[in-house]
């Protein structure tokens, strides 16, 4: 099968439209960050990319201080290194994705995410220390487990 030089052209332009589309469809916008009342006013930020670099070693010190809210630490509920959790439905915290970690503890600092336990838990801490939990847990042996089910029983 021969094309003409029309049959190229139209050929040519087709490639060019969809590469169009593609770029245009992951361009997206340059939007910021929406923060809730209280973190733009306590200087927080509910992005993980604006918090600052993590220190494993802080994490872990923090991971054991009890918190004022629930008199419970990180590893009271979530156990050593984040894999031993008291609870069935509470997730195990060791190597999970940093930036899940650190945006879930921001979420529920904030209050756009709600938990008895845990929003209490992560109201009072700065960007550093959610910073410092994630580098911490991440860093962490990973024994991620699927939670489908649990509440099924």
């Amino acid at each position: 099968m021969t094309r003409t030089f029309a049959g190229h052209r139209a050929a040519h332009a087709a490639l060019a439209l969809a590469i169009a589309g593609v770029v245009a469809a992951c361009g997206g916008t340059d939007t910021a960050a929406i923060h809730s009342g209280a973190d733009r006013s306590g200087g927080n930020t509910t992005s993980s990319a604006g918090l600052p670099g993590g220190h494993i070693a802080a994490g872990e010190k923090q991971s054991q201080v009890k918190g004022a809210a629930t008199g419970q630490s990180c590893i009271d509920c979530h156990g050593a290194d984040g894999n031993a959790p008291l609870d069935p439905s509470y997730p195990k915290l060791g190597g999970q994705y940093h930036d899940y970690l650190a945006h879930t503890l921001q979420l529920y600092r904030s209050g756009d995410r709600d938990h008895a336990l845990m929003s209490n838990q992560a109201r009072d801490l700065t960007d550093q220390q959610i910073a410092d939990l994630a580098a911490y847990f991440a860093s962490r042996p990973s024994q991620l487990r699927n939670l489908r089910g649990v509440h099924d029983r």
